[in-house]
């Protein structure tokens, strides 16, 4: 996986340099669906039929992801499409989102609970880590059984794990060391 963020990055970084400050969030939305498109098995099977020609593939994934793409974006497509990088749009995508919420000085937090949360509750959780981590936050959630309770947030490479499942492998540790 390391190796196709490693291809990835210089792709968001191209495509980041490009990207008018006004045009950011369109750019993001765009991207984001041709992402979704692009991760699609059947998709990838057909991008990688030799007798399918790359403005083929062009069409279909345009097509599918239902969004008029700015000639930027759309030039950005051709060349991952010409480079064979299809596999990777989706970890471009992300790269590319990062960039952008980074410029906008935002940063996206993971949070898995062990159980759905409300709003309140999210709110909750993202206000003192806006003040930890001193920017704004946006918050998604997912919820992951195995945690048996709590929450564990990741923000970057920064993981905050209040998780019972987290409590219970750091008592292990201690009970065998």
């Amino acid at each position: 996986m390391a190796e196709l963020a490693t291809i990835a990055r210089p792709y968001a970084d191209a495509l980041f340099k490009a990207t008018p400050v006004v045009e950011q969030s369109a750019w993001v939305e765009q991207v984001s669906a041709l992402a979704a498109v692009a991760r699609d098995p059947s998709l990838r099977d057909f991008a990688d039929n030799p007798r399918v020609t790359q403005e083929q593939v062009f069409g279909v994934i345009t097509g599918a992801a239902k969004v008029v793409l700015a000639p930027a974006v759309a030039n950005f497509l051709r060349t991952v499409l010409e480079n064979g990088r299809l596999a990777a749009l989706p970890l471009m995508a992300d790269q590319f989102q990062v960039l952008v919420q980074a410029r906008q000085g935002v940063s996206e937090a993971r949070i898995f609970s062990a159980f759905p949360i409300t709003d309140a509750q999210v709110a909750e959780i993202v206000g003192p880590l806006e003040k930890r981590f001193g920017r704004k936050l946006e918050a998604k959630v997912e919820v992951e059984p195995e945690l048996i309770g709590g929450v564990r947030v990741v923000v970057g490479d920064e993981v905050l794990d209040t998780s019972v499942k987290a409590r219970l492998e750091r008592m292990k540790t201690a009970l065998l060391a």
